[in-house]
């Protein structure tokens, strides 16, 4: 992870290889505006340029990144990540950014941005096939943030929270890019318990096998993982703090692979189902965070971990499962079964009787259809819970946006003729709504959240700002900012 520091130097006088100057009005362009005139910068949305600094500043390279005259925390974020990208496309390994932020937060934010933007997944590239380019092609590996109040106390407080959580964004990107043939849920189980850590680590962690999953009546967990020779988990955080006095519950869905079960997908539509553990390994990220930050507030975590094959062991359309609960659920199509692996998770979190509770899923398709591939969908039983949910949303610079579970859906819901439920949208409308209606049948009165992540949990495109190729961590943010709010330490 790349090393960001503070400084109170100015741009003009920065050491480092290049410099990342944000341009708001003339007024930012100081010593350099001839050279952006020169090169033509405008100013427009988004625009990057780069120019030699020549005797302008001790940087070699100025890479100039247009901003709103009042920008926000997000538009700082995002800048942060264009402009060091842009630089490191000129080989440099050390960057000054000064994109002058009004406060520690917008400071934090800038902070965040770098990070996320400088994320890379290698763990699979070749280190020894052509050693020359290899050695040749350099990273960014130090960032040192310019702003006169880079002494404060308060901006190394705000650069330590942007570190934890774009670390924990970062881990969950790394997971969700793993070949699902190496993820496969024992294994995804012993990661995250080798990533919480055992040695005095605050966030205790318990793993339940095959066996301990029958015996406690997970119907949903061992009728998705039936087929796979891979069997699944439920892994267990808790974090408990001294003086908390709120209690949430964490529940992700952790598909390692989706092949679609019996119910098959089409082949070109299993090529990035690796990333339908993406819920699971966001909660995970976002409770080590919320534990590392030292937030006064109970977390109970329950990540939903199975393989969703076909074979000769699978669970069938048509099939009954019993859940946690006790509810009986009637199987209709086998490639819905994110909701049955966390109908056993919600059913858990509520007897640990939390004050509220917040999944999240690549659960829906159709979540895509209704609000595009870079926003995820936020529904629940508590119009003010979900309405809280989404300002942190904003807070923290995630897209994300409100929908309801309108009532018609109850009936779908419940209108299986051998079981309690009916599990999978008996027409081809409004299958987010369903999904939703389906899991809130597990979460009694408790204030609930869900989260369908199904859009933004994977870029499958160029990156772009903070946004790699592969696994994003979306929801991390979100949720370790509910989480401050909730304890009454946002900032």
């Amino acid at each position: 992870m790349v090393s960001v520091s503070l400084s109170t130097s100015k741009p003009t006088t920065a050491r480092a290889d290049a410099l990342v100057l944000g341009i708001r009005t003339d007024d930012d362009k100081d010593v350099f505006g001839p050279s952006l005139d020169a090169i033509g910068f405008t100013g427009e949305r988004n625009q990057v340029s780069s120019f030699p600094a020549g005797d302008l500043a001790r940087v070699s390279l100025v890479v100039a990144v247009a901003l709103p005259e009042e920008p926000t925390a997000e538009d700082l974020r995002r800048a942060a990540a264009r402009g060091v990208r842009a630089a490191a496309q000129a080989n440099v390994t050390s960057v000054a950014v000064d994109l002058h932020p009004a406060d520690v937060d917008e400071l934090g934010a800038v902070a965040e941005g770098v990070a996320l933007g400088t994320y890379r997944y290698e763990a699979y590239k070749s280190k020894g096939k052509d050693k020359k380019k290899a050695k040749a092609k350099k990273h960014v590996e130090s960032v040192v943030l310019l702003s006169p109040f880079a002494r404060q106390v308060a901006a190394q407080d705000a650069l330590d929270r942007a570190e934890i959580v774009t670390g924990a964004v970062n881990v969950v990107r790394s997971w969700v890019n793993t070949p699902p043939g190496d993820l496969r849920p024992p294994m995804f189980a012993d990661a995250i318990a080798e990533h919480v850590g055992t040695q005095g680590s605050p966030v205790k962690v318990q793993v339940w096998d095959e066996k301990r999953l029958a015996r406690e009546r997970c119907g949903g967990l061992i009728g998705v993982g039936s087929g796979s020779d891979a069997p699944p988990r439920l892994v267990k955080l808790t974090y408990s703090p001294a003086g908390a006095t709120q209690h949430i519950a964490l529940v992700g869905k952790g598909i390692t692979f989706d092949s679609g079960g019996l119910s098959i997908k089409p082949g070109a539509s299993m090529q990035t189902m690796k990333l339908d553990m993406a819920g699971a390994a966001a909660v995970v990220g976002a409770t080590v965070a919320i534990a590392e930050l030292g937030l006064p507030i109970k977390v109970t975590t329950f990540a939903c971990l199975a393989e969703n094959m076909p074979s000769g062991s699978a669970t069938r359309p048509g099939d009954v499962l019993s859940m946690r609960n006790g509810s009986t659920v009637e199987v209709h199509n086998t490639d819905a079964e994110g909701r049955l692996v966390l109908a056993d998770g919600l059913s858990l979190a509520v007897e640990a009787k939390p004050d509220r509770i917040i999944d999240v899923a690549t659960l829906t398709g159709a979540c895509m259809i209704a609000l595009g591939e870079l926003t995820a969908g936020i529904l629940g039983n508590d119009d003010d819970f979900r309405d809280q949910v989404f300002e942190a949303s904003k807070t923290a610079g995630e897209s994300m946006w409100p929908l309801p579970i309108v009532e018609e859906m109850k009936e779908k819901v419940n209108s299986s003729s051998i079981a309690d439920l009916r599990q999978h949208n008996p027409k081809p409308y409004g299958g987010t709504l369903f999904a939703a209606a389906f899991l809130r049948e597990f979460v009694g009165d408790v204030p609930w959240a869900h989260l369908d992540i199904a859009g933004p949990s994977f870029n499958e495109g160029s990156a772009r700002d903070y946004t790699p190729v592969g696994g994003t961590g979306v929801a991390v943010r979100t949720l370790v900012q509910l989480a401050s709010e909730l304890a009454g330490s946002a900032g």
